[in-house]
């Protein structure tokens, strides 16, 4: 709808449900496209996997990020940040709307643990600047994500223009929302769900969330409304829940 915008972001679990119990990349792939959404943020993108396309007859002959876009989001970026003898998995951002630039910078800080920040800048109907779009899949250890917060912001320091509408949305794994003084402030975000408090929703485990993992950051934007994906069928999917966010383009708010 003209001068609206509506984002979603999900860790897919590598297409598999929880436990890894099933294999649900088919169902993921519809259940995304029921949401209707215009940016997607996707996190734990299977890429490739030599050992999963064997063991399973319908497992898909191209990568996750393409067969999840096929034929309904028109512009596809794929961060490829764990690498192995049988594959690969990263971030991706999936659009309705051109990809101006994109880029995928490794902030990895402990060797076991690969991460990216895959960035995009997006030319959106209605914006008389790019969108810049951040997906992101911090680390599990504090000391590591607060570096990759300071690399994120010191890279959109310089690169964006100040004035820029920007998204940054993914798993940040900070249960204890350091990400508010660390990058929001910074920045000049605000998140989506608990405004300039920056109080993130509760979004892991997706059966019954527990803990604020999942965030959705937006600077230049208006939003009209939020909705956290849980319980069934998403718990079915993946162990995170799904965040959906609905904008409204300046000239609309």
């Amino acid at each position: 709808m003209a001068g609206t915008l509506q984002v979603t972001t999900y860790n897919i679990h590598k297409g598999f449900s929880q436990f890894n119990r099933r294999m649900v990349v088919h169902e993921l792939r519809e259940r995304l496209r029921d949401l209707n959404a215009d940016i997607v943020f996707l996190q734990e993108v299977q890429g490739l996997h030599h050992g999963h396309a064997e063991r399973h007859e319908d497992w898909p002959e191209t990568p996750q990020h393409e067969f999840l876009a096929e034929d309904f989001w028109q512009a596809i970026a794929y961060g490829r940040n764990m690498v192995y003898d049988h594959g690969h998995h990263g971030n991706a951002i999936l659009a309705r709307f051109p990809i101006l630039a994109q880029h995928n910078q490794d902030v990895t800080h402990l060797k076991f643990e690969k991460r990216g920040l895959l960035y995009c800048a997006l030319e959106v109907p209605g914006l008389d600047q790019a969108l810049h779009c951040v997906c992101v899949h911090l680390s599990l250890f504090g000391r590591s994500r607060r570096r990759q917060m300071d690399a994120l912001a010191t890279r959109i320091e310089s690169i964006v223009p100040a004035t820029a509408p920007l998204l940054i949305a993914g798993d940040f794994n900070d249960w204890r929302n350091r990400a508010h003084d660390l990058l929001a402030e910074r920045l000049g975000l605000f998140e989506v769900f608990g405004g300039a408090a920056g109080q993130p929703p509760r979004s892991f485990p997706s059966a019954l969330p527990l803990f604020r993992l999942d965030r959705i950051y937006v600077r230049g934007l208006a939003v009209t409304k939020s909705e956290v994906h849980f319980g069934e069928p998403w718990s079915r999917i993946s162990d995170h829940a799904a965040l959906s966010a609905h904008f409204a383009l300046p000239e609309h708010a």
